[in-house]
């Protein structure tokens, strides 16, 4: 059974923002089908300790306006990889280079990937020629 309505909007709520704090390649994957834990996770990157710190600190406000209550936090003094546990999502703020070597994505390319608005996606990239892709 793919991941509910309600799992789905708080993944969106994580999702806009991290991409507020200038959260790098966001993604939601739809996790329900292989875990029993939770049913989608929200993985984003900082640059910096400091910045990991600020998307946290926006996810969890962002998420408790909508009535969720973390269930668990793991990471925050360190800030190299932060897990926040909603019980129906997982949010995992990790900076650029543990990103990279922990690469949460391939490990869950199986599981479908959880539309996100478009405005999230970042900026277009331009070609040489000043294209919009």
């Amino acid at each position: 059974m793919p991941a509910d309505e309600r799992a789905r909007h708080l993944a969106v709520v994580a999702a806009r923002a991290a991409a507020e704090k200038k959260a790098e390649e966001i993604v939601a994957l739809d996790v329900s089908e292989r875990l029993v834990l939770t049913d989608a996770f929200v993985v984003a990157s900082g640059a910096t300790d400091r910045q990991v710190r600020a998307i946290v600190d926006a996810v969890e406000e962002a998420l408790h306006g909508e009535g969720a209550k973390a269930m668990r936090k793991e990471g925050v003094t360190e800030a190299h990889w932060v897990l926040l546990d909603y019980g129906d999502i997982i949010v995992h703020v990790q900076q650029t280079e543990d990103r990279e070597f922990y690469a949460l994505e391939r490990l869950w390319k199986d599981c479908p990937v959880i539309e996100l608005p478009a405005d999230l996606h970042g900026p277009a990239e331009e070609d040489d020629a000043g294209v919009t892709a």
